[in-house]
C-alpha cells in the first residue's frame, strides 16, 4: 500500500474513533479491552499519536518514552485526542520522503513505517471505541478494505511477532497457517518453536492448524478483537495465539 493511503485511513479511522468515543461517553466500558473505559482508550491512543508525531516532526533518531498519559477527562480529553490526531495526520502528510528517524519494525522507509503503524494502531482502537458504543466489531470489519486488513496481518505476523519479545512459542516445532480468503496473495505460514515465530508468505507444505476467513475478520481476530472465522486442524495452536500474542505498550 502507498503511504498516502495509510495516511488517508489513519485520518478516517481517528475521526471515527473520536465520534464513537463521544457517543459512548468516557465512563463506558470497552468490551474488547475489559480493563478499560473509554477515557483509558482515548488517553492511550492519543498518547501514542503524540509519541509517533514527535519522531516524524522532530526527526528523533533514538527511542524515548513520550510524555505519559494526560490528566484530562470528558470534553477536554476528547478535544486533546482530536488535536493530537490531526497533528499526526498533518505531520505525516507533510513529511519528506527521505525522512530519517527512529522506528521499531522493518519498513521500506521511516515514513512508511510510521504511516502504516499509526493507521493500524488507530483502526484497531477505533473498533474498541465502537464496541464501547455498542457496535459489533463485525460491523466495523465490513468497512475495512481487504488489502488494508491483509497488510495489518502481515505487519503483525512478520514484524511484531518476529521480535524477540514475542511470547507465541511452542516446546516442539509446530506450523500455523493464516489464510485470508478475499485478498490476493494473502496466506502466511507461521513456524512456531521455542524461539520467536518465523513467518513467510505462502502456503507451501503441511500445517498443524489453519485459521482462515475474510481478511478484515481475520485481522481483528489476530488482534484478539473477534473470534476466529474458522479453525481447522489442531485448535490448541489457535488458542495459544489467543493467550500469548498480546502486544503491549511499554
Amino acid at each position: 500500500m502507498e503511504i498516502a493511503e495509510f495516511i488517508r485511513i489513519l485520518d478516517q479511522e481517528g475521526q471515527s474513533l473520536a465520534a464513537a468515543a463521544s457517543g459512548a461517553g468516557p465512563d463506558a466500558k470497552v468490551p474488547t479491552c475489559p480493563d478499560w473505559q473509554v477515557r483509558d482508550l482515548l488517553r492511550h491512543t492519543g498518547t501514542v499519536h503524540r509519541w509517533a508525531t514527535s519522531y516524524v516532526a522532530e526527526g528523533r533518531t533514538a527511542p524515548h518514552q513520550g510524555d505519559g498519559l494526560p490528566d484530562l477527562d470528558g470534553g477536554e480529553l476528547l478535544d486533546w485526542f482530536r488535536t493530537g490526531h490531526r497533528r499526526l495526520v498533518d505531520t505525516l502528510a507533510s513529511a519528506p520522503a527521505d525522512l530519517d528517524c527512529w522506528h521499531f519494525l522493518p519498513a521500506a522507509s521511516p515514513l512508511t513505517f510510521w504511516a502504516r503503524r499509526q493507521a493500524h494502531e488507530t483502526a484497531v482502537h477505533r473498533v474498541d471505541a465502537e464496541a464501547a458504543r455498542g457496535t459489533a466489531p463485525e460491523a466495523i470489519a465490513a468497512e475495512l478494505p481487504p488489502d488494508f486488513a491483509a497488510d495489518g496481518i502481515d505487519e503483525l505476523l512478520r514484524a511484531f511477532h518476529a521480535r524477540p519479545t514475542s511470547r507465541v512459542r511452542t516446546e516442539e516445532p509446530r506450523v500455523l497457517r493464516v489464510r485470508a480468503t478475499d485478498a490476493d496473495d494473502a496466506v502466511w505460514t507461521v513456524r512456531l518453536s521455542a524461539e520467536p515465530p518465523v513467518t513467510e508468505r505462502g502456503g507451501e507444505g503441511d500445517a498443524d492448524c489453519e485459521v482462515a476467513g475474510p481478511a478484515a475478520l481475520l485481522y481483528l481476530s489476530l488482534w484478539n478483537r473477534l473470534p476466529y472465522p474458522t479453525v481447522s486442524g489442531d485448535a490448541s495452536l489457535a488458542r495459544l495465539w489467543r493467550e500469548r500474542s498480546a502486544v503491549t505498550w511499554n
